[in-house]
């Protein structure tokens, strides 16, 4: 045989372990990757809460208990009911969900969703309150109550997670990360560099902050021994004995405990606008440099937001009608000896709660839209295109 028509060697290099597909489940250990399909499990996980929810307005009905929805008003028997039948539609229309239906099927589900999502949204809206309360170490006013508003926290996460999903499974995209790929979007995640809010935002957001300085004002006053809107320091000091040791101690120093939170919202909401809210910066110590979980910031602003910014809005709009006798005046109360005073305290508080509760919307908004990662499956089919 001759030496021009030898055949040139083939050196074939076989992986010890084949790589996995595009599309596959991953196979990192199932605590890692069960977060990833919440997609999945997020429609049945919120058909379970609202069976659960129902049964539980069902027998509170029937026993009678009482469920307040404010300090001077409770929950009525034919409410709680009307809520345990919403309840098992947003569980039936979650059902639906992750195989879209007809259009028809389609326009009720939304429907359903559309009013599922506001009612138990009103149902959570005391939450910053009782976490205030909680914090204080003051116990619990009514443990009804707080359970309730408890059941609609969880419910109106799971809701969310459900109507994110199938908002995108309409329009075809990615449930998960919104993205258009292939795959089942179980793979690893790509997150976007660390980045600072947009000029607009980081305005519109200290703008809002600023409602917080007459409240917190007057509030300082009292504590520090000053008078202010008809409220003496001797009578506001009456009023706050029953307090927690911790909010007696917190009182003897100048520092109001609702002062006091309204400061972590204020440092809540400057993590969401800057770097170190989304990469651990060195005063963390041993979590320095690590990527902040994306949801460890984003649920208390969206919780807390919510019943702050619908409280404020109410606070504001009622304050001015009250004094001009469009609506009942507000009578004075407790440590207030005057209906000027007490007005002037409740649009102080509505600016405050109003303020910081947009202010939360606004920021979680720019640090959702900055951390949103995509599935490393889209990010290199982004990347090939771009080559």
């Amino acid at each position: 045989m001759s030496i021009g028509t030898a055949k040139p060697e083939v050196t074939v290099t076989v992986p010890a372990r084949a790589p996995a597909r595009p599309g596959l489940p991953s196979p990192e250990p199932g605590w890692r990757v069960w977060p990833r399909r919440w997609p999945r499990w997020a429609p049945y996980a919120a058909a379970a809460w609202g069976v659960g929810y129902a049964a539980v307005q069902v027998v509170w009905a029937a026993a009678g208990a009482t469920v307040p929805w404010s300090p001077q008003v409770a929950y009525a028997s034919g409410v709680q009911l009307a809520l345990a039948a919403l309840a098992l539609l947003a569980a039936g229309a979650c059902l639906a969900t992750p195989r879209p239906p007809a259009r028809r099927g389609r326009v009720a589900v939304t429907a359903v969703l559309a009013v599922a999502v506001p009612v138990f949204a009103m149902g959570m809206a005391s939450l910053p309150a009782h976490v205030v309360t909680l914090a204080s170490l003051s116990g619990v006013e009514s443990a009804t109550g707080f359970a309730h508003v408890l059941l609609n926290t969880v419910g109106l996460a799971l809701l969310l997670l459900v109507v994110v999903s199938h908002r995108r499974r309409l329009r075809g995209r990615c449930p998960r990360c919104g993205a258009e790929h292939t795959g089942d979007g179980s793979g690893p995640l790509v997150h976007p560099p660390a980045s600072v809010a947009s000029r607009r935002t980081r305005i519109q957001v200290y703008l809002l902050m600023c409602g917080l300085l007459p409240w917190a004002a007057v509030k300082t006053i009292w504590t520090l021994g000053g008078d202010a809107l008809s409220v003496t320091a001797e009578k506001w000091r009456e009023e706050n004995a029953g307090g927690s040791g911790a909010a007696k101690a917190l009182a003897s120093a100048g520092i109001d405990v609702t002062v006091l939170a309204a400061l972590a919202g204020i440092f809540l909401l400057l993590g969401l606008m800057y770097p170190w809210g989304q990469v651990f910066p060195r005063w963390t110590l041993l979590l320095t440099g690590r990527r902040v979980p994306r949801l460890l910031p984003l649920l208390p602003a969206w919780l807390s937001a919510i019943g702050l910014s619908v409280y404020g809005v109410v606070l504001v709009i009622y304050a001015p009608l009250s004094a001009a006798d469009v609506l009942p005046r507000i009578k004075p109360d407790g440590a207030f000896t005057s209906s000027a005073g007490i007005t002037w305290m409740v649009l102080f508080g509505g600016l405050a709660f109003g303020g910081l509760g947009f202010g939360l919307i606004a920021a979680a908004r720019s640090y959702a839209a900055r951390t949103r990662p995509v599935c490393a499956i889209a990010a290199a089919t982004d990347a090939t295109r771009g080559n």
